[in-house]
């Protein structure tokens, strides 16, 4: 039997909990033998129906948001949209970050699946990209990982001013700080010191703050889910702060 999901907040119309890295939020034929889903679990354990209002990829962690109407849902993905509702993320890096920047940066949309005939698809058009980023700390560890006889990681705190597919993972790879533990935009032997030494074999992107008015009352709600496991581990190893 599952256990049941952390509830960051509930009320009669919006519903957040905390999402476990590994977790997919819903089904997909990407991942077919996958038999768990928050989506489901969560309808079972509220008994209601719940309506998605954003996406959490599934080696990522932290908070999700869910609509009890799909009223309520499409009013706080309008408000996604338009940036005033936002999202942020925290996330370990590789190297030492900017103190802050802004990636504007074009994505293509990303195609989960062949063409059935086996041929290509012609390319999609680029998107708008951009992400905010802040450098909260960084660490310079004793170990010769790559080509240096020491390796430098950053904690950076990210906001997304629109909702491309894996786009914080994409966008850091661009600046060439990409995540550590993201098996597609990383480096495996990064990903492997921490997932063999530091006892941290996942994914370090974790969605840690949402910010919107209420659909209902139209008051500032402000919804927080703080890392957990390996990864809230590492943040108190390294003797980092959480943001406020």
């Amino acid at each position: 039997m599952s256990s049941l999901l952390d509830i960051l907040y509930r009320d009669q119309y919006l519903v957040a909990v905390h999402k476990p890295e590994g977790l997919l939020v819903h089904k997909s034929n990407i991942d077919k033998g996958e038999t768990e889903f928050l989506l489901q679990r969560l309808r079972d354990q509220l008994g209601e129906y719940v309506y998605p209002i954003h996406r959490l990829d599934k080696p990522s962690s932290g908070l999700i948001l869910f609509g009890l109407s799909a009223v309520v849902a499409a009013n706080v993905q309008q408000q996604m949209e338009t940036n005033a509702a936002t999202k942020e993320y925290l996330l370990i890096c590789r190297g030492f970050t900017p103190s802050s920047g802004v990636i504007d940066h074009p994505l293509r949309p990303i195609d989960d699946f062949k063409h059935k005939n086996g041929g290509k698809k012609p390319p999609k058009p680029m998107q708008d990209a951009i992400t905010e980023f802040t450098q909260l700390d960084t660490i310079e560890l004793a170990a010769s990982i790559d080509k240096y006889p020491s390796s430098r990681y950053s904690f950076v705190q990210a906001k997304i001013l629109t909702g491309r597919k894996h786009q914080i993972r994409r966008h850091m790879k661009h600046i060439s700080h990409p995540i550590i533990g993201c098996p597609k935009y990383g480096k495996s032997t990064h990903n492997r010191y921490f997932a063999d030494v530091l006892q941290a074999p996942r994914l370090l992107l974790h969605s840690y703050k949402m910010q919107l008015e209420h659909p209902i009352t139209g008051k500032e709600l402000v919804i927080v889910s703080k890392p957990r496991g390996s990864f809230s581990v590492l943040i108190d190893q390294f003797g980092w702060q959480l943001p406020q």
